[in-house]
């Protein structure tokens, strides 16, 4: 296919948009693949679209491959079936809920759980006719809060979810298994680097999860791994539990002044100034015991304000807190909080006033632990007046939680939960999911089947996503230098830039000549064939637009050459009259790798 760059709908910027914080999304905009409809709505332009189908072709292959079928359902969908799952109400304020002119109630979809579980349902009836794995590529939709990063995290996406059904547990692993293989098949032939990690399930729900990351500094996930081979998403990460204690002589909890210790740092410095310990070891801020209070709102609205205790050199990860209590959404308490809440005393909160939900006060506020807060530790806490704390109180004596909850920070150099070594910590990006969801969706909207004795057994199911328009953006944000973008030539949108120089007509004749020559031989080109643009320009633009390779005809055509050189790499000269065989070598020895 040949595109003319005087006729291809396309126009490249020289500075970035206003609203783009990372490089994917200033590059995709400034070269003319995305333009922004509204904030997290992009609508899609010819060079973008080529990118995109050619991600999606790679997905679509690799799921056939691994024996998947290829359906499409509505992005519009009745609220029925939401309701009985119950996710009409779970999704809160990300759904897209809408009414017809008759008053019904619909919704944009944010995924397909239900409608695929329905169809196997509606065509289905025998075991005989299991196992089967149906996926689709479609547009989703999701009010994010805080749309950013351009295709990253956007209101509208594209997505593949595939589903496997299977009657038994064994054959949902084997179905689960054919995917993971799929997945890492599709993430390699696109050429982009990926982590498996494990994952929390969520509102998703299920036995097995894990996330696919491709590693970035800009990327809204972080993940763990070890030397030992251990790889999990931070909220997924279990604390290693230590053993109770035995508190039989432990000494009373003493309360102590503090005036204006409301830190940690500034309340460890006292201590040590004022309170020595008495076996001579300096106080630290890991004896000590961080109250931080935390709101979370349930997807109906119901705010419940929760303490969580965690151990005071780490903080609290809003984000394992969240895990922890999904599908609840989590954000620090606010003033008016604080201020409706009389117990909370800011700064000193400690847990002798909390606790007590458990015990059927239900006025009282949740009280959630770290794990590692076990009977007999003893710690330094908040005495619940304004500048004292309380030394010497500890866990299972003198309070209780109402239970544990994952909420630390996890630190670069702690265990790993398998025993595989020290964690280091990095960023990503989420890039593909996968779920064993069991018979969640099963059993909610009646899918079973006749198994081989004649009785009815609910289907156990598998998810399977992947976010294709983010992938776009992964590989744009892995593929790229300051002058522009630098596709993998799998999905470029073009495998050869063809730049004419200069005003003379022979070197435009020499320049189509060639972009025929290899149209003809099967390879996709792109030819600046604009006469009334400077060479500075066409430069800027063919390395802003990211062709895996540039071929430049001008002056050299008086000497019989041209200039061919990869986006990234170092030029040539080529004879022009062997230039089309040796461009079409070199694609093709790329197109191989």
């Amino acid at each position: 296919m040949l595109l003319r760059l005087s006729q291809l709908f396309v126009r490249s910027l020289r500075e970035d948009p206003a609203d783009a914080e990372v490089a994917s999304h200033k590059l995709l905009v400034r070269a003319g693949y995305i333009r922004r409809t509204a904030p997290g709505v992009y609508t899609w332009l010819p060079l973008g679209l080529r990118v995109l189908d050619k991600v999606e072709t790679v997905v679509r292959e690799e799921m056939e491959k691994a024996g998947a079928q290829r359906v499409h359902f509505p992005a519009l969908l009745p609220r029925e079936p939401f309701e009985a799952t119950n996710r009409w109400n779970e999704y809160g304020p990300n759904l897209f809920r809408l009414k017809d002119r008759k008053d019904g109630d619909y919704l944009l979809a944010p995924t397909h759980e239900e409608m695929f579980t329905l169809l196997v349902k509606d065509l289905y009836s025998s075991y005989k006719d299991l196992p089967v794995t149906l996926f689709q590529i479609q547009t989703k939709y999701r009010d994010e809060a805080r749309p950013r990063a351009g295709l990253i995290r956007g209101r509208e996406f594209i997505m593949k979810d595939a589903y496997s059904f299977d009657t038994t547990d064994e054959g949902l692993e084997l179905s689960y298994q054919a995917q993971r293989d799929a997945y890492e098949r599709i993430f390699t032939r696109l050429g982009l680097e990926y982590v498996i990690v494990a994952a929390t399930a969520g509102a998703m729900g299920g036995s097995r999860s894990e996330e696919f990351l491709t590693p970035t500094a800009i990327g809204e996930d972080t993940f763990v791994r070890s030397a030992g081979g251990y790889a999990a998403n931070v909220e997924a990460v279990v604390t290693q539990v230590p053993e109770a204690l035995d508190y039989t002589h432990a000494a009373q909890p003493v309360v102590v002044d503090t005036p204006q210790a409301g830190t940690i740092d500034e309340l460890v410095e006292q201590l040590n100034t004022q309170y020595p310990r008495e076996d001579g070891r300096a106080w630290t801020a890991g004896d000590t015991l961080k109250n931080v209070v935390v709101a979370a709102t349930s997807p109906t609205g119901e705010r419940e304000i929760i303490v969580v205790g965690v151990p005071g050199d780490r903080d609290v990860d809003l984000k394992r807190v969240e895990a922890a209590l999904a599908p609840a959404e989590v954000e620090p308490a606010t003033d008016a909080d604080f201020a409706r809440n009389k117990v909370l005393v800011r700064g000193f909160i400690g847990p002798q006033a909390l606790g007590q939900k458990q015990q059927g006060d239900e006025n009282a506020l949740r009280y959630l632990v770290d794990p590692r807060v076990v009977d007999g530790t003893v710690w330094v806490t908040g005495a619940n007046q304004v500048d004292k704390h309380v030394v010497g109180l500890v866990a299972g004596r003198d309070f209780v939680a109402d239970g544990t909850a994952e909420a630390a920070q996890v630190l670069a150099g702690d265990l790993a939960p398998d025993g595989s070594g020290p964690l280091e910590l990095a960023r990503g990006i989420e890039i593909g999911h996968i779920f064993q969801l069991g018979r969640k969706y099963a059993e909610a909207l009646g899918l079973k089947v006749l198994d081989e004795n004649g009785k009815q057994a609910v289907v156990t199911m598998g998810s399977y996503g992947i976010g294709v328009s983010r992938v776009m953006a992964a590989l744009a944000e892995a593929n790229h230098d300051d002058k522009g973008l630098a596709w993998p030539i799998n999905v470029a949108p073009a495998h050869v830039h063809i730049v004419a120089t200069g005003k003379d007509d022979e070197v435009f004749e020499a320049a189509h000549k060639l972009a025929e020559e290899l149209v003809e031989a099967g390879l996709e080109v792109i030819y600046d064939d604009r006469k009334k643009v400077s060479p500075g320009v066409k430069f800027k633009d063919a390395e802003l637009y990211g062709v895996p390779y540039i071929a430049v005809v001008g002056r050299g055509l008086a000497d019989g050459v041209i200039e061919f050189r990869p986006r990234v790499g170092e030029s040539q000269t080529v004879e022009i009259a062997s230039a089309a065989t040796h461009i079409e070598a070199v694609v093709r020895d790329s197109l191989r790798d």
